[in-house]
């Protein structure tokens, strides 16, 4: 007769959010899951980088938002990024609140694995770290349908200077003080908003805002 295969490992998972009871509530969640393993949790994206080069685990299961300091999606940036063949790096799992276009495009072109919304059930969410520990790709349903229409109909990408500007422009300022804040001339500053205009499809700057903040094309 033949013997039984051995089990898996379970999956070695490092938890990422700011917030206590939040993560308190999912390491409640995930130790009721036999075949997976918390080996850490942090409260920030820097704590969250150090933790994954120490530990090693198979999945980051990541939060967006991180409150001061480094993002979620920077933070997933530097761990996707720092493998080698013979120590590849950890799958990274979003799981966050937030599902607009850009949060999603950023999370995607980090490196991340899969995006979940923490609305998802909790057997959803175990397959999903399953999933991504194999470095298949998890998307929640909302989230898919938002990546379907980007693919559709791409987001305008605004350049560095651009964002610059509209970051400016957020904080109620006019040409003048936008020129002198970032040492260019007033004709500079019309000519990119002008463009930031036509690419965000707005006429007024409180319209350029407006879609900025929709899209989350400010930090």
């Amino acid at each position: 007769m033949t013997p039984p295969a051995p089990a898996a490992p379970p999956v070695r998972l490092l938890v990422c959010d700011d917030h206590i009871v939040v993560r308190a509530g999912l390491l409640a969640l995930l130790g009721s899951a036999p075949d997976i393993e918390v080996v850490g949790e942090a409260g920030t994206g820097e704590e969250a980088i150090a933790l994954a080069a120490k530990l090693a685990p198979d999945v980051v299961l990541m939060d967006l938002q991180l409150g001061e300091g480094m993002d979620g999606v920077e933070a997933t940036r530097h761990i996707t990024s720092t493998g080698t063949p013979s120590s590849p790096t950890p799958h990274v799992l979003v799981l966050t609140t937030y599902d607009t276009d850009a949060d999603i495009t950023r999370a995607i072109e980090a490196g991340a694995t899969g995006y979940l919304l923490k609305a998802e059930r909790p057997e959803e969410l175990f397959a999903a770290i399953h999933a991504a520990a194999q470095g298949h790709t998890t998307l929640s349903p909302p989230v898919a349908s938002r990546v379907m229409a980007r693919m559709r109909k791409p987001l305008p990408t605004l350049t560095d200077r651009e964002l610059d500007i509209l970051a400016q422009l957020s904080q109620g300022l006019g040409n003048r003080d936008i020129a002198r804040a970032l040492f260019i001339s007033e004709a500079t500053v019309k000519t990119h908003l002008g463009r930031i205009y036509d690419k965000l499809g707005v006429d007024t700057r409180a319209g350029a805002v407006a879609v900025a903040k929709e899209q989350r094309l400010l930090s």
